[in-house]
């Protein structure tokens, strides 16, 4: 799970991170969504931005008490409680049901992300949809780091954020999904030269095209469907 965030200076250094609008992820929640539960919303900039594209109530679930502050300003609400402990309980009588669940870079962080997220498919409504971005371990600089200075990185945020304590390859996300009776729709491989945005990654429409291209992936972003009732 996330730590949480009490120094303003750590806030500070993970803002690109943690609290921007993720296009990325908006781009696969349906805009016929009208109920969305956002799930390790921080400070509710994804959740805001989705308010204001479509005519939808989103509810939020956050540990970090300062986040969650700040997303009940932007959202419908906000539960303040750790992910998991929530989801081993009941808790459709808290939050109701949903027509979207989105966990954007936050299954990565828990002990039991597929029981999680077993749950939380509990709260979806028939022909509901889960979006889920997940950070790419295959990512050439694992190699480069472990390879060339035979080291696993700690660092702020990224593939590499000091809390995670899951890793996924592509192959392993489809699993994650699929062993909590999803059936993938949509795939958007967020394509990177470095682990930061730069200048460089106007080749990632060139590598995309080539056998490379899983090296690149920084992370994945994909949009399930609920099967069954």
């Amino acid at each position: 799970m996330k730590e949480t965030i009490d120094q303003p200076e750590l806030r500070a250094r993970r803002a690109h991170a943690y609290e921007n609008p993720r296009p990325e992820v908006q781009a696969l929640v349906p805009q016929a969504a009208r109920r969305v539960l956002d799930l390790g919303c921080s400070s509710g900039a994804l959740g805001a931005a989705i308010k204001a594209r479509q005519p939808a109530e989103v509810v939020g679930v956050e540990l970090d008490p300062a986040y969650a502050d700040a997303a009940r300003e932007r959202l419908d609400g906000c539960v303040t409680a750790d992910v998991e402990e929530l989801f081993a309980a009941d808790p459709e009588e808290q939050l109701g049901r949903f027509d979207c669940i989105v966990a954007a870079d936050v299954l990565e962080h828990l002990r039991d992300p597929w029981a999680t997220l077993r749950s939380a498919v509990g709260l979806l409504d028939p022909g509901g949809s889960v979006v889920v971005s997940l950070p790419n371990i295959r990512f050439w600089e694992t190699f480069w780091q472990l390879g060339r200075h035979a080291t696993f990185p700690r660092r702020d945020s990224g593939i590499f954020d000091a809390t995670h304590l899951r890793f996924f390859t592509y192959s392993d996300a489809l699993k994650l999904l699929e062993q909590a009776d999803l059936s993938v729709v949509e795939v958007s491989p967020q394509y990177r030269v470095r682990p930061e945005i730069s200048d460089l990654d106007r080749y990632t429409p060139l590598l995309a095209k080539t056998k490379l291209r899983t090296f690149f992936a920084f992370q994945y972003v994909m949009r399930a469907l609920k099967d069954g009732p």
